[in-house]
């Protein structure tokens, strides 16, 4: 499916409504981030839909809570728990070794977001090592498992924010620049963007896609380091102007229909709004993609960026 070919799902499709009549059972799928929000609302659809999903979360009694709601909602009884904290390589490295199967979907769904300024022990600013980094030595972890599965699908969800600033190469931890949070919230989207579009080239003999998504405005504890006062001043400073909000099951729909939609199978590298393949960003609104976003040079100065940040 192309940015020009009729969607099948609008802005107001669920994703129980997206994974409707999509047959998972026999696929593994792993949802980071999926104890609240719209984690739980993409793990939920991908149960109902027949996979054995784990709930990879920082709080294991809270994703405990979520998997045994998704049983109740869902009559599924392949539903998992693992610890994971993207923040931590070495809670990316436990999870990542303790894998042992196929995995067909990844959703790197977790956040954080406009944050004040941390940092990891590494000095990693703690936005980018969370939304990227974490996402980054997870999936690249887990990439023979992927491989494993063949046409495993990576969903990375991005952020309409990642329209306000690159990645900044020459100070991505904001080292020697003054520490702006949307901005480095907004660079960390950017991120999520060019690793879909490095990886789907770097892995596509492996027949594993990687594709990044706008889920739309929602009310998660995403924002719990800000509020909608604030949120609603960064977007007015950007000139957009109108914002239609949607509920965790509307947030999740492209996340999930990203992972499962027949239409793209073998398509990676792109961003998807709405359940479509975006267009370009239109100044003025929180729509499109970015070309700072999508291109290639800047995707593969990324990945050799987080190799070498990675290896110490």
């Amino acid at each position: 499916m192309t940015a020009n070919t009729a969607p099948r799902f609008t802005a107001s499709s669920t994703a129980a409504e997206v994974v409707a009549g999509i047959d998972l059972t026999g696929k593994r799928a792993v949802v980071t981030g999926a104890a609240s929000g719209i984690g739980v609302e993409t793990a939920r659809a991908l149960a109902s839909a027949g996979a054995q999903v784990t709930l990879a979360v920082r709080d294991r009694a809270a994703g405990e809570r979520a998997a045994a709601d998704i049983t109740a909602t869902t009559g599924s009884t392949a539903v998992r728990v693992a610890p994971l904290d993207r923040a931590d390589q070495v809670s990316v490295a436990a999870f990542t070794a303790n894998w042992d199967d196929p995995l067909h979907l990844l959703v790197n769904n977790a956040a954080v977001m406009a944050c004040p300024l941390a940092r990891t022990p590494e000095g990693w600013e703690l936005q980018f090592a969370t939304n990227h980094l974490g996402h980054f030595a997870l999936t690249k972890g887990l990439h023979r498992h992927l491989a494993a599965a063949g046409g495993a699908r990576v969903v990375s969800v991005s952020s309409s924010a990642h329209h306000r600033s690159p990645v900044v190469f020459d100070d991505v931890h904001c080292a020697e620049r003054e520490y702006q949070a949307w901005d480095a919230y907004a660079q960390s989207k950017t991120a999520n963007v060019l690793f879909g579009v490095s990886a789907t080239t770097r892995w596509a003999a492996d027949g594993i896609t990687v594709n990044a998504l706008m889920p739309g405005s929602i009310s998660t504890n995403l924002q719990r380091h800000v509020d909608l006062e604030e949120i609603a001043r960064a977007r007015a400073a950007a000139g957009v102007t109108e914002v239609r909000r949607k509920s965790p099951e509307q947030g999740a729909a492209t996340s999930v229909y990203v992972a499962t939609a027949p239409e793209l199978e073998g398509l990676g590298g792109k961003y998807f709004e709405d359940c479509a393949e975006a267009g370009p960003f239109v100044p003025g609104t929180n729509r499109g993609v970015a070309d700072h976003a999508l291109d290639p040079e800047a995707a593969d100065r990324l990945w050799e960026v987080s190799l070498r940040t990675l290896a110490g």
